[in-house]
């Protein structure tokens, strides 16, 4: 995928802008700043990072890699969490408890880590069903069953009628990383290959449909799934064809989608992230539901995919590796990363133009995990 693009002033423009650091200013929090783009970031490090700030956190991956020193050395480990308060609770291909698990796991699996423990904490709404509970306990225990993880600790809150929106479920995780990969969005280098693992939008998309959003009938169902068995299996790869330093950066998708996680590379590493719109993998059901409502399939969130930054001579290898299993069969080349212009991601479109994809900016989704 070579390219002649060379930076137009409106591609200089747009870098000078992200380059400048803002002060958070706004007064409120509004529904964009939970959104996974523009507005959350700045709320995460023009608010949190001013009170927050450590050489860890700063890093702003999203799990924290550390050392533990033991007798025979030092272990790496891996450490997150998070928080899913997705409405609707149940859905087309999973619900929040296997959404909290696989969520939890994957943000430990992009690190290099093999998850290994879980903790569970519950807000629970005064009045929820306890079948409802029942039901997400099993789909949960199902989820780390197949993720290989234990959940070990946990905490359950119940608030009064009106206080919540039935449950929220938080989890963190750790997990070991056992090999010497280095894995970080500022480690992607100038000719590397953009992989995503397969069909980008199918969760966004299933919510919005679950909501009622959308009168549309399809089979379309959330792609919530463990990533951990696909990600062994790239590392696999990159070290027989060539050395574990060959895979740069691993992200999963979520809030804010394919475009934003591209961005927060092409800015954490200083270069342009060039992809292509005839090979980025949509299913037509989601570009359907896109069109009607005026959204972009690469903003709308994904629990099951992850996007890689790899050297270009293993990217064939490691595509054709995913594609043997069960959720990366749809794995394919999007892009190259390119030296300028820095920190912004650009797409050659249908038509022969090119165009910047930016960072999500406000709200498309609420409440999508």
């Amino acid at each position: 995928m070579t390219s002649d693009f060379s930076p137009s002033p409106l591609f200089a423009r747009v870098e000078r802008a992200r380059r400048r650091k803002h002060k958070f200013s706004d007064e409120q929090i509004t529904l964009a700043h939970g959104s996974g783009g523009r507005a959350m970031h700045e709320l995460i490090e023009g608010l949190f990072l001013e009170y927050l700030r450590n050489p860890l956190l700063e890093a702003l991956e999203d799990q924290a890699v550390f050392e533990i020193a033991n007798g025979s050395g030092a272990s790496r480990l891996a450490f997150t969490t998070d928080s899913y308060v997705v409405t609707p609770v149940f859905f087309p291909g999973g619900d929040i408890g296997r959404l909290a698990v696989c969520g939890t796991v994957n943000d430990l699996c992009v690190s290099g880590a093999r998850p290994v423990y879980l903790s569970a904490g519950f807000i629970l709404e005064e009045g929820f069903p306890v079948a409802d509970l029942r039901r997400i306990l099993a789909s949960m225990r199902d989820a780390a069953e197949e993720a290989g993880v234990q959940v070990v600790t946990g905490d359950t809150k119940v608030v009064q009628r009106g206080s919540a929106d039935r449950i929220f479920i938080n989890t963190s995780g750790i997990g070991v990383i056992e090999s010497d990969i280095q894995l970080s969005a500022a480690r992607a280098q100038v000719g590397d290959k953009v992989i995503v693992s397969g069909l980008v939008g199918d969760h966004g998309t299933t919510i919005m449909i679950a909501r009622g959003e959308l009168e549309l009938e399809t089979e379309i169902e959330s792609d919530t799934a463990p990533l951990g068995t696909l990600v062994r299996e790239m590392i696999e790869e990159a070290g027989s064809k060539s050395s574990l330093d060959a895979i740069h950066c691993l992200r999963d998708p979520t809030r804010g989608g394919v475009a934003t996680t591209l961005n927060e590379i092409a800015m954490s590493s200083e270069v342009c992230i060039e992809i292509l719109e005839d090979l980025i993998p949509v299913r037509e059901e989601v570009k359907g539901a896109c069109e009607i409502l005026g959204l972009d399939p690469l903003y709308v969130a994904n629990e099951g995919k992850l996007v890689a930054i790899v050297a270009a001579d293993v990217a064939e290898s490691i595509v054709a590796r995913m594609k043997q299993n069960i959720y990366g069969q749809d794995a394919c080349i999007i892009g190259e990363v390119k030296r300028e212009p820095q920190g912004i991601v650009s797409m050659r479109t249908n038509f022969g133009g090119t165009r910047i994809v930016d960072m999500l900016v406000g709200e498309q989704l609420p409440r999508i995990c």
